[in-house]
């Protein structure tokens, strides 16, 4: 066989008339026609010879409790799972043979480190279920073997990255070292170690084999009562309506009969897509050639680590004596015609595509230069926008489950989905914090819009390997939804933020604009990159896990808030009306808070899910009955609130709340009037001063009391005003009618003139909360956290004998005690901190930071997180007091003081106008 890289030229040239040499600018093949089996590096594989069967591998029940579709390493742990919590009335569909789509030709890697803390637990469960359960639940070996892993880092910034993993580790017991170049040849000889600044190595990283582990996984869910029934694939999906006109799964359909179920999981991996369509479900995902190459023999390689080269883009897996080596690149093959015939079936490999990462793993281990290659393999791959996957119930259908786009990582993460899938089945939610994978994370709008799907999709995959770091923003799929006040800000400097679809300000730019422009593919597929481009700029000055150069910017943003007054576009909010015969009820049951004061108050609240976790923080305003006045009034003839909610987390409270009035059977109206009004707050010590020239109404502490609101005219146009703050300053916040948000917004910049207002955007809002000591939803609290652990107890209404969706547990944790609390910390040395540093307590790890940023008033870093007791007991106030507190960034250990109260007015003077105490 020839070497590695003269046989690449060989094959490159074989495919061209005449022969030439390696040439990045050819004529790329971009046929979606699957070829011939090619070879691939497992032992065992699931396909069996018998390909003359055309039948279901076993008969098909009449029903089932749950129907799991997709024989990949999703469908299979997640049958595993359900079969292990009970439910033993459960059946897997295969269209083909188990693994026969995407799973039977993974790499099969797994990596313990991640910038997350809960894909850190799901990567852990996957690990111990393939390394440890299985074997000692069946007897057979699934293939797992350790060998470790290598982080290659090739500069400073990535060293750092990795050192972050290293600090999070600690608080996980996952071991970890960072390694000198010299220290990296003694471990790996054949490695050129010359361009190296550092490696990490995690000794406990392996690899599985996919057949293997997937045959464990079914036969020990056939042990418990489970049913797999290959050669059987799925022709519909039954959907019926209820009586309150909720759409739910009734029936799987197939050539062979019909399953009557109340609940469908969707693991169909690339397939998704159309499985989704039969139930009328919308899986936003594509399909991309995914490739790599298995090397002849290499001499010395035996027992070496997988290695992640992530500068190069390359991993290099171990494959007995020989390697693997595949990545990702700036241009891969989407698969648009996605056919149902393709079953252990590949691609033929454009080598111009792949030929990236022959050059990145020749670089990291020479002796690749005079390999041959044993095999090729290239196939689909499922990829989302975000590159995470999709999971939860379907918005569009209740009981229609997805479990798919695992952006090639579903084997690795596939125990700890698959477990918290079949949690979520069963109990209604995942046990995890599992919003980053949850549908709902995205917006109804997006989910089928095929530009964002794809464009949001290619960037993902190609900055998959990138640096990950605090302020990054998509390039692709923006300006997708703009509030009334966008190209105003855009004209005043405005550097924009994405979220949830949404432009929002993030912070201004001095120098002029920097609009966001259409996106360019990184100049794949011949477009023509984006020259001259500010934003893209600015964003670049971003990489960085130090301040940013733009730093004072945001601290003049800060400060001109705390000593003056600004004005935030907190347009993207959420903004829903509740309303109907049940709406006293539904608001009783939905919300922790009491907010049936009377009509004009407005309450701080949270929902939760049935175990007392937080779905949600966000204010509820009791609204006057009457006549509509859209959108700032519903008709009403009795209860009805209008809910404002963070806007990157609107369609997950849309769903929750819809869900839990669904299943209460309450008879309420939620409408949305999110892209009908626009919001501006208007915050600081001087914003009473300022409004009382615009706004019709009197604003005096007596007349317009903290946390109320009022209907009034701002410059001759009507607005709902409420005194409200999200930054712990005397402020008023103006939810504004579309048609008259740049009226109301040129009226009140033209009188804040003489006041020094200034715009300012959501960096600054971020440091300002931290500073107060706000809780952000999905950073400070989770569904994972309670009130009670979030030092939100002030919010629910436990004194009060109204029952509330979660009290229960809530009640008993008080009782018990917290075996877990949120802590403030701030530290004197002026060094960044952005979550994830661990957090130790006379020198143990006991938790690690959630959040973290500069608190410009206070001049010091601030961060929160949560801190266990590590004897299980409970986490007193005294225990927080008693402990000497450090938190670890990148391997430095800083000193660190512990608050129980926010260290910025903790009094609460400053929101209720009082600056009596401090100095402007």
């Amino acid at each position: 066989m020839a070497f590695l890289r003269s046989a690449v030229r060989r094959m490159v040239s074989a495919v061209r008339s005449p022969p030439a040499p390696i040439c990045r600018t050819s004529t790329r093949s971009y046929s979606s026609e699957p070829t011939r089996e090619k070879g691939v590096p497992y032992e065992k594989t699931l396909k069996q010879q018998d390909q003359a069967s055309t039948g279901p591998s076993k008969p098909l029940p009449r029903s089932a409790d749950v129907v799991v579709i997709g024989g990949g390493s999703l469908g299979c742990q997640t049958i595993y799972h359900l079969a292990k919590m009970g439910v033993t009335n459960v059946v897997l569909l295969e269209r083909d043979r188990l693994t026969a789509g995407t799973t039977w030709h993974t790499a099969g890697l797994l990596w313990q480190l991640r910038p997350s803390d809960v894909e850190v637990e799901l990567l852990a469960h996957t690990r111990n279920v393939i390394s440890k359960d299985l074997e000692e639940e069946t007897g057979l070996h699934t293939g797992w073997i350790q060998n470790g892993g290598l982080f290659i880092a090739s500069n400073k910034q990535r060293l750092d990255e990795y050192k972050r993993l290293m600090s999070l580790g600690k608080v996980y017991g996952i071991e970890s070292h960072v390694l000198s170049p010299a220290e990296t040849k003694d471990l790996y000889p054949l490695m050129n170690v010359d361009d190296l600044y550092g490696t990490l190595y995690v000794p406990k990283d392996g690899t599985m084999d996919p057949a293997g582990t997937c045959t464990t996984l079914t036969r020990a869910a056939s042990a418990r009562g489970a049913t797999v029934i290959e050669n059987c694939r799925v022709t519909g999906i039954q959907v019926r309506t209820d009586d309150l006109g909720v759409k739910r799964v009734k029936a799987v359909e197939t050539p062979h009969g019909t399953i009557e179920t109340p609940c469908v999981v969707n693991c169909a991996g690339v397939w998704a897509t159309k499985l989704g369509e039969m139930a009328g479900v919308k899986v936003p995902l594509v399909a991309m050639h995914h490739a790599y190459v298995v090397t002849e023999r290499i001499e010395g390689i035996k027992n070496m680590p997988n290695v992640r080269d992530h500068d190069a883009s390359v991993y290099l897996r171990l494959q007995g004596d020989a390697l693997s080596v595949g990545g990702y690149e700036h241009n891969p093959i989407f698969w648009d015609e996605v056919s149902d015939k393709f079953a252990f079936s590949l691609f033929d490999l454009d080598w111009d595509v792949f030929m990236q990462h022959i050059d990145g793993a020749i670089n990291r281990v020479p002796v690749l230069e005079q390999t041959g290659i044993k095999s090729t393999v290239c196939g689909p791959e499922s990829f989302t926008a975000d590159h995470k996957p999709l999971m939860g119930e379907a918005p569009e259908v209740r009981g229609f489950f997805l479990g798919c786009g695992f952006n090639s990582a579903g084997m690795m993460l596939g125990g700890g989905c698959g477990r918290e899938l079949a949690h979520w089945i069963i109990h209604g939610r995942p046990e995890k914090d599992m919003y980053g994978y949850d549908i709902r994370r995205f917006h109804n709008s997006l989910t089928d819009n095929q530009r964002w799907i794809r464009e949001r999709s290619h960037e993902s995959y190609a900055k998959n390997y990138s640096l990950v770091f605090p302020f990054d923003e998509p390039l692709a799929s923006r300006n997708m939804r703009k509030d009334p006040f966008h190209q105003a800000l855009l004209e005043q400097g405005c550097v924009f933020q994405e979220r949830h679809g949404w432009e929002r300000p993030g912070w201004f730019n001095k120098h002029g604009r920097a609009p966001v422009k259409n996106y360019d593919f990184y100049g794949a597929y011949e477009n023509k990159k984006n020259v001259n481009y500010k934003y893209s700029e600015l964003l670049s000055k971003e990489y960085t896990f130090d301040f940013p150069p733009h730093h004072d910017v945001i601290k003049n943003e800060c400060l001109s808030c705390r000593h003056g007054v600004a004005v935030f576009d907190m347009s993207y909010f959420g903004k829903f009306y509740l309303t109907g015969p049940d709406a006293k009820k539904a608001a009783d049951w939905l919300f922790t808070a009491d907010v049936n004061k009377k009509p004009g108050s407005t309450v701080y609240t949270c929902m939760l899910n049935k175990r007392g976790g937080t779905e949600s923080d966000l204010t509820v305003s009791r609204l006057e009955p009457g006549a509509a006045n859209l959108p700032l009034a519903p008709e009403s003839n009795g209860d009805a609130y209008y809910l404002a909610i963070g806007g990157a987390v609107a369609e997950h409270n849309w769903n929750h709340i819809r869900t839990v009035l669904q299943d209460q059977g309450f008879r309420c109206n939620l409408t949305d009037h999110s892209e009908d009004m626009g919001m501006i707050s208007i915050q600081g010590p001087k914003s009473r001063e300022l409004l009382q020239e615009v706004l019709d109404t009197d604003l005096s502490n007596e007349a317009f009391p903290f946390s109320t609101h009022k209907v009034v005219n701002a410059a001759g146009h009507k607005v709902r005003a409420m005194r409200l703050s999200f930054v712990g300053e005397l402020g008023w916040e103006l939810h504004i009618p579309r048609d008259s948000c740049l009226p109301v917004y040129h009226a009140l910049m033209a009188a804040g003139a003489k006041h020094g207002i200034i715009n300012s955007g959501y960096r600054a809002i971020d440091s300002l909360s931290i500073e107060k000591g706000y809780r952000h939803w999905h950073a400070d609290l989770r569904p994972d956290d309670t009130p009670l652990e979030a030092g939100l107890g002030f919010t629910c209404k436990l004194k009060s004998s109204i029952p509330f969706q979660g009290r229960d547990r809530l009640e008993k944790q008080k009782e018990e005690g917290l075996r877990r609390r949120i802590v403030c910390f701030t530290i004197d040395e002026k060094i960044p901190m952005f979550g994830l540093e661990a957090i130790f307590r006379n020198g143990v790890p006991v938790g690690h930071l959630r959040r973290a940023d500069y608190g410009f008033f206070i001049d010091k870093t601030i961060g929160y997180g949560y801190v266990r007791n590590p004897d299980g007991g409970v986490v007193s106030a005294d225990f927080i007091k008693s402990g000497d507190f450090t938190l670890e960034r990148m391997g430095v250990t800083y000193k660190a003081k512990a608050h129980l109260k926010t260290p910025f007015d903790p009094e609460n003077k400053r929101v209720k106008g009082i600056y009596s105490d401090y100095s402007d």
